[in-house]
């Protein structure tokens, strides 16, 4: 048995056995700038409560040096995950003394050293279960306790935990913070961060309540933190939430961390959360960037209540608080923030996310069956954030948004600081609204799949609504017409869809929305005389809402294969430099140029790459100047350069300076446009080395890395392969820079020879690598074949890999079984 891989059963039995009320862990920093230091000790002292005699504390990492159990010795008892206990009593003290792993995968405690200044920075990241990387502890979320930590760092490091310090004692070149206690709060979200990090300072007051804000970012990067913005959300935020949820933020202070290598967007760890630097920008912005961010940092703050304040049971009940997060980002970004068309980038990006991962073989309900920690890790998917967040969006409008948050404050009321399931939120609900939750929840939280709605003519003439997999839909259809050269909605419908087939009548319009105003998580169909009113005047559709849900049908029907790929591609050519909305516009280009990798036949790809480069090219040339649809444009062009090399004197032009009037060409879109030349043998090593000197940076270094990897050569093809499979230095960033290398440009003929070997590495990997690393490994590198069969018989060879393993494997099978049927249909 894989003892690091917890079950639920044995969660659950172990949290019946043991109350656990204080945890006390000092860590030993010191050393982190020594970089041959691979480790650093840890004591961890845990006071619980034991029904029995025997129990296990999950550690993972270089050594457990001693244990003790109410002050008496014990023998060290450790597999590599899992430290046994014995001898217990009724009321324990528990201390282990341990030495923990630095992490360069992102995983515990990550290490980074920043080549701009040598400096060390580190970082934490847990969830689901990453604790046990740092501390001894109890690695599930039902186990709450009250956490103090205690840390020796450098003197001059900034030193930050989720409370804030209670007492420092200053050595000689070090020193000892002591944190306040925390809150009852789960293992998962407990947090440290250390390092010489810049901090901006502020605050935010209602009423009695003062909370002290904190943004920090290493200090080569302190240049590019715009905090006045992100401090304003934050304000704007906590505004809106202790409004709405009337219980006053608890944990304290609110600091911000932006940091390098971080495999999530953000982490919600109460008092101390943490970004990527992927948010910030070493140059220009879009208008569609700072609103994802902004809509991260609500995200994040949701989860202060909805998953901190109030904690699934376990990871079956994740959706309570990643799709109340999700939900939340959006609703609060639109109502309290100056980004108040969340919900068109929305029902045009997130629910794409959530529309592709339902129909994989795989999907699952939003209250899924999670029955231990691999399955917890993959979890965190479209259905559990975009899926959940677009149903309880349709819940909102069912039951009204005063019920909704009432139910919310009621909820938070009754379980604060606990543990929770499904159960327990339906109850506050019902209570609250008056309506039995228990048909809406077994229809959309217990099920799994996506309908799609279209219409069609009886036999008597009269239209008729057609669900696919039919669920009950609260839905609004609009009928637009074309007038004086714009596309206006000139009636709307509102009306429960239930059955597979629902009469309805529609008059005559010029184009008919089937989910009007986007209350419902459906894939709506156009019909043919709306498809042909959008073909000629998409762009010419006022609202931007019903823009955002014609893009994601036209998109959902090209990955279903009733768009034809090439009709689709002409549309995106026709319309998309006209798309005003700038998240509208960085969710249509990304769809293109994948619409030309995947679903365009062999034959017809190379002609409407060349294409797609001309139009991008074409676009960038005319945008208006200094504007976000210029920059994002040539971040498209970029893209297709990789693809193609028609435009090469022009990527080269871009990079020496003769650039459109206002387009800045910052370090990042630098790296991609060289890359792209190198990608297509327009560039070569001294190009990237230059180039590194350059940017020599953190984030200069990973894409030399990349851009090397990109070289259009068997061999260097090769080096990346093994580089990936078996240097173990890599860090997760560096290891996907160099997966992305590997499959630059689309040249199977570069690669297609380690096809068999992916096979044969894949389960060494996931036994021997951390689940992060193996993740990146079995997607990045599965094989673009024109057959599923190799798949196919892995998966007949090996049904007893891991779950988690074969689901990933079975996702990569479906995602090349589609493309090959989309291209398939295509040319027939």
């Amino acid at each position: 048995m894989d003892t690091a891989n917890l079950t639920r059963e044995e969660t659950a039995a172990r949290s019946a056995a043991v109350t656990v009320h204080r945890i006390r862990v000092e860590l030993d920093l010191t050393g982190a700038p020594e970089r041959a230091r691979t480790g650093f000790p840890t004591v961890t002292t845990l006071e619980f409560d034991a029904t029995g005699e025997s129990t296990w504390l999950d550690f993972i990492g270089e050594e457990v040096r001693s244990v003790s159990v109410n002050g008496v010795d014990q023998e060290v008892v450790y597999d590599g995950a899992r430290i046994s206990l014995s001898g217990l009593a009724a009321a324990n003290v528990v201390r282990v003394e341990a030495v923990a792993a630095y992490s360069r995968s992102g995983e515990g405690l990550h290490r980074f050293h920043d080549p701009v200044d040598d400096e060390t920075y580190l970082y934490t990241q847990y969830e689901p279960a990453d604790a046990r990387r740092v501390m001894a502890c109890f690695e599930q979320p039902d186990m709450k306790a009250e956490y103090t930590f205690v840390v020796d760092a450098p003197t001059g490091w900034q030193v930050l935990s989720n409370q804030s310090p209670a007492h420092t004692d200053l050595g000689v070149g070090v020193q000892r913070v002591e944190f306040a206690p925390t809150l009852p709060i789960s293992s998962y979200i407990t947090a440290v961060a250390a390092g010489p990090y810049s901090r901006v300072d502020g605050e935010w007051r209602r009423d009695e309540l003062h909370i002290a804000l904190g943004v920090l970012v290493r200090r080569s990067l302190a240049s590019h933190l715009d905090a006045d913005e992100i401090l304003e959300v934050t304000r704007q935020g906590l505004d809106f939430f202790t409004e709405a949820f009337a219980y006053p933020y608890p944990w304290g202070k609110y600091d911000q961390i932006f940091v390098p290598e971080y495999n999530l967007g953000a982490m919600e760890n109460p008092g101390l959360v943490t970004f990527t630097e992927a948010y910030l920008s070493r140059g220009a912005a879009t208008d569609a960037q700072r609103a994802a961010r902004a809509n991260t940092i609500l995200h994040e703050m949701a989860h202060m209540w909805f998953g901190d304040l109030v904690t699934m049971t376990w990871w079956d009940d994740l959706w309570l608080k990643e799709s109340f997060a999700d939900y939340m980002g959006a609703h609060a970004s639109a109502v309290a923030t100056r980004y108040q068309d969340a919900w068109v980038t929305f029902a045009a990006r997130r629910k794409a996310w959530a529309y592709q991962q339902d129909q994989l073989p795989t999907t699952h309900p939003i209250v899924a069956d999670i029955t231990d920690l691999e399955a917890a890790k993959l979890n965190f998917d479209g259905i559990t954030y975009a899926k959940g967040a677009a149903v309880l969006k349709q819940l909102v409008a069912f039951v009204g948004d005063d019920a909704f948050f009432e139910g919310a404050r009621r909820y938070f009321a009754a379980n604060a600081f606990g543990n929770t399931t499904l159960n327990d939120f339906l109850v506050q609900l019902s209570a609250v609204s008056g309506r039995d939750m228990s048909d809406w929840s077994a229809a959309w939280l217990q099920t799994s799949g996506v309908s799609t709605l279209s219409t069609e003519t009886d036999e008597e003439g009269r239209s008729v609504l057609v669900q696919t997999d039919p669920r009950p839909h609260r839905l609004r259809i609009g009928m637009y017409e074309r007038l004086d050269g714009r596309v206006l909605r000139r009636e709307q419908q509102e009306l429960d869809v239930i059955g597979e087939r629902t009469a309805i009548e529609l008059p005559d319009a010029d184009l008919v929305l089937l989910n009007d105003d986007d209350l419902t998580y459906v894939k709506a169909r156009l019909d043919a005389r709306s498809l042909r009113t959008v073909e000629e005047s998409l762009s010419a559709i006022d609202d931007p809402l019903a823009r955002a849900l014609v893009w994601s049908s036209l998109w959902n029907a090209t990955r279903d294969g009733e768009l034809e790929a090439l009709r689709y591609l002409r549309i995106v050519r026709s319309h998309a430099a006209d798309e005003s909305n700038i998240g509208l516009l960085t969710g249509v280009l990304p769809n293109a140029i994948y619409t030309i990798r995947h679903f365009v036949p062999d034959a017809s790809r190379d002609e409407e790459q060349r294409r797609w480069t001309d139009t991008v090219w074409s676009a960038l040339e005319t945008a208006d100047a200094g504007s976000d649809a210029q920059l994002s444009w040539a971040r498209a062009f970029a893209t297709a350069s990789a693809f193609d090399d028609r435009r090469h004197e022009e990527v080269r032009a871009l990079l020496e300076g003769n650039v459109p009037e206002g387009l800045v060409i910052d370090p990042d879109l630098r790296w991609q446009l060289l890359t792209a030349l190198v990608t297509v043998g327009q560039a070569d090593d001294e190009d990237v080395t230059a180039e590194q000197e350059r940017d020599d940076t953190g984030d200069g270094r990973t894409a030399a890395r990349r851009a090397r990897a990109s070289r259009p050569d068997a061999d260097v093809r090769r080096d990346a392969w093994d580089s990936a499979w078996n240097d173990l230095s890599l860090s997760n960033d560096h290891l996907d820079a160099v997966i992305g290398g590997f499959r630059a440009g689309g040249r199977r003929d570069l690669i297609s020879e380690f096809d068999d070997e992916y096979f044969v590495r894949i389960g060494r990997a996931w036994s021997e690598r951390s689940i992060e690393i193996a993740r990146r490994l079995v997607i990045g590198l599965f094989p673009a074949s024109e057959s599923v069969e190799p798949v196919d018989a892995w998966l007949a060879a090996n049904p007893a890999a891991p779950a988690a393993l074969r689901r990933l494997v079975m996702e990569q099978r479906d995602h090349l079984a589609r493309d090959l049927r989309v291209r398939a249909a295509s040319v027939s």
